[in-house]
């Protein structure tokens, strides 16, 4: 009997835990695709495979031509396309979807957050915000921010960012996870006095949103593209597993 094949659209850190909890699992195969983004990803357990499908199409080709069972998205929150790429090629071939979404982050009591519904909408808010901007919304878009001459950034990504982007920028390489204590002296040691940020959710980088909190800082937060409709997503490896009838065997 040929294993259960689940393919994974990784490049999370839940997708990698997922990979590990499935990879567990003696009649169950794994596939976790890299769209090829990062460089140096983290090990995944499991097959790996990079690059794209050649959208919705290419991808329920796949899904039929690797025996997929079921696709399980546990991508970026902000990886749109993808996601809806998953979602249509599942419907094309009638293969069972499972979307993973890590919970996004909400206000508390004493922040200063500003919505946005895109990267051009936070941008048109930091005139009035502040003039030293620490931007961590990844190396991706910074376009939308290329024309704020007024604006002094200090951008923080995991890999070089390429232009366009703002005149006046320092780039800072780090990946997470972060802690209070080093987001707080990075904010005070940049003379930062406003945060943007994408609501990407989990414990990893939010160490930043409580530094700002205590610091009285204003905090740009651009809000998560909505899930295509009628999709529903789960929060957690836990739930993915459940939904395919699958206990963790990694705690």
């Amino acid at each position: 009997m040929s294993p259960r094949h689940i393919l994974l659209l990784g490049g999370t850190t839940e997708a990698r835990e997922l990979a590990a909890a499935l990879a567990a699992h003696p009649g169950v195969r794994v596939t976790t695709s890299l769209a090829g983004r990062v460089s140096r990803p983290g090990a995944v357990a499991g097959d790996v495979r990079v690059g794209g499908f050649g959208g919705a199409d290419g991808l329920a080709a796949w899904l039929r031509a690797e025996e997929v069972d079921t696709v399980v998205d546990a991508t970026h929150p902000f990886a749109a396309s993808i996601t809806a790429n998953a979602v249509r090629a599942a419907r094309i071939t009638g293969v069972p979807a499972v979307v993973l979404r890590r919970p996004g982050w909400r206000p508390e009591s004493g922040d200063r957050w500003h919505e946005a519904a895109s990267l051009a909408e936070a941008a048109a808010l930091l005139p009035d915000l502040g003039h030293r901007v620490l931007l961590t919304t990844g190396r991706l878009g910074l376009a939308a921010f290329a024309h704020l001459d007024g604006q002094r950034f200090v951008v923080r990504c995991v890999e070089p960012p390429e232009p366009p982007m703002p005149p006046h920028t320092e780039v800072l390489l780090a990946r997470g996870p972060f802690t209070v204590p080093g987001e707080t002296e990075l904010l005070r040691d940049h003379r930062i006095d406003v945060l943007v940020t994408k609501d990407s959710g989990g414990a990893a980088t939010a160490p930043k949103l409580t530094a700002a909190r205590r610091l009285g800082l204003p905090v740009v937060v651009v809000r998560r593209p909505a899930l295509p409709e009628g999709v529903e997503a789960v929060p957690d490896v836990r739930d993915v597993l459940e939904r395919l009838g699958l206990d963790d065997r990694t705690v």
